[in-house]
């Protein structure tokens, strides 16, 4: 007997508007979440759109290459108070939120992407590293 897939059939991410929808559903998620919630809240404030719009700008350039975003997202991290425990909730909720909504290779590649940024940052901030 066949596997038979439940639910829509998704589509891979292919254009900007793909990437809106990746970034601003998986920020709902993290602005809901007890652990990471606080943080960003702390470090963003009440308007969250220029962060959005970074964060688009940043996804589109890692997933679409359109050089959109020129920045360093490392410097911006650095002062924030997290340790391991909020990588793995921001890898874990980033996942769900693409396995949620997309299905595919760039879908792949922003997972990949997304869990070398979290292990470089994590080594940047001096925190061991799993390897998974």
């Amino acid at each position: 007997m066949a596997d038979v897939e439940k639910g829509p059939q998704l589509a891979d991410i292919q254009t900007d508007e793909d990437v809106r929808q990746l970034v601003y559903t998986f920020y709902d998620k993290v602005r809901a979440d007890a652990l990471l919630g606080p943080v960003f809240e702390k470090a963003i404030g009440s308007d969250w759109e220029p962060h959005l719009q970074i964060m688009c700008n940043f996804w589109s350039t890692m997933l679409l290459y359109s050089g959109k975003y020129r920045g360093d997202p490392m410097s911006k991290h650095m002062s924030l108070p997290i340790d391991p425990q909020h990588f793995s909730q921001w890898l874990a909720l980033f996942t769900a939120t693409l396995d949620s909504l997309f299905k595919g290779e760039v879908a792949d590649n922003a997972k990949a992407r997304a869990n070398n940024i979290a292990r470089i940052m994590q080594s940047m901030l001096g925190f061991p590293l799993n390897n998974k």
